[in-house]
């Protein structure tokens, strides 16, 4: 016991001025360091967050413009329903208070032709609505990959620092099709991005004959 109170604990000093210097050199040897160190590094990850910072602002504008024609397109769809909506109607209770069926069932040609005609203009509208959404959506693809591809060299210059290749550019990755491929699914992609249009010439085809049976009756 008497000799363990006679022990001493011995402390052994840190050098401090040591690990200053592993740090320093460690911060020295860190990619951005290299980056800051390095002007034509340094230019190039500004002009590539500058870059960046350009497609986010494109890509937000785009999505803002495809939420937009998406509201018109419905818009449009109800507007188509509220026409043949009232038109029906109106044919309806002119039928019903025609005093000379007769010639009212002859004349049958004349609010179908209205209807073919107003059918027409809110079809050709949603097409054109249409076109004009994919034709973003198309842009907005673009302006995404193009985003990822900067992002991605972003990425690999801070990691590597002044060892990144100054003669390197983004490259969006696209994914080559084979021409049987796309013929096959051409078709396929053609309805699904106008379906809408489709629908709504389809519903204008089956309206056109029904002013010749709420007037006459039937066929």
């Amino acid at each position: 016991m008497a000799e363990l109170k006679d022990a001493h604990i011995v402390e052994i000093p840190v050098d401090e001025e040591h690990q200053q210097q592993k740090l320093i050199c460690a911060i020295q040897n860190h990619p951005l360091s290299e980056i800051s160190n390095s002007p034509g590094h340094l230019l190039l990850l500004k002009l590539w967050q500058r870059e960046e910072d350009l497609f986010g602002r494109r890509i937000a504008i785009k999505e803002n413009r495809m939420n937009s024609i998406k509201s018109e397109l419905f818009e449009i769809c109800c507007f188509f329903v509220m026409f043949h909506g009232i038109f029906l109607t109106l044919l309806f209770t002119s039928s019903v208070n025609s005093t000379e069926e007769h010639t009212t069932c002859r004349k049958w040609w004349m609010p179908s032709i209205i209807s073919a005609v107003g059918s027409a203009v809110f079809v050709v509208l949603v097409q054109m609505k249409s076109m004009m959404y994919w034709k973003v959506w198309s842009q907005l693809q673009r302006e995404r990959n193009d985003n990822r591809a900067v992002s991605r060299c972003i990425q690999e210059l801070r990691m590597k620092g002044s060892s990144f290749d100054l003669s390197k550019e983004p490259h969006s990755g696209k994914r080559m099709k084979s021409s049987s491929v796309e013929i096959k699914w051409k078709p396929v992609t053609f309805f699904s991005h106008y379906l809408i249009t489709i629908c709504l010439f389809c519903f204008s085809g089956l309206l056109f004959p029904a002013s010749r049976f709420i007037l006459c009756g039937g066929f």
